[in-house]
């Protein structure tokens, strides 16, 4: 039997799209920013939104991924809600934003705000 222990794979995986919106955002972060957060707080019509903030502490149950420009944390109490998710940062001429493929994702409102599990 052996004792290795193997690395578990992150909850989200980003694109290098979002790393390097991730990197751009620490570049520009206030002074007391150790990462930026994803969490899904509850808002919109389906129930859980994408929220992603600059964060000052880190939280003991937060899972925390290093990215080459900066860490990024996913809010302990919404990796259930994510496991298995790719964000991307995508941008065209009339908007810019993190866009999220989550397979636990059951349906989203109309306007794309907020989804369900």
């Amino acid at each position: 039997m052996s004792t290795e222990t193997r690395e578990r794979p992150a909850a989200v995986s980003l694109t290098p799209a979002a790393e390097q919106r991730v990197a751009d955002l620490m570049a520009k972060a206030p002074d007391d920013a150790i990462g930026v957060k994803l969490s899904t707080p509850r808002r919109g019509c389906s129930g859980l939104a994408y929220s992603v903030d600059y964060v000052s502490d880190e939280q003991a149950f937060d899972e925390k991924i290093e990215t080459p420009g900066g860490t990024f944390y996913i809010d302990g109490a919404s990796v259930l809600y994510l496991v298995g998710s790719v964000m991307d940062w995508v941008e065209d001429d009339f908007s810019a934003g993190f866009v999220f493929e989550n397979p636990n994702a059951k349906g989203a409102c109309g306007c794309g705000e907020s989804f369900m599990v």
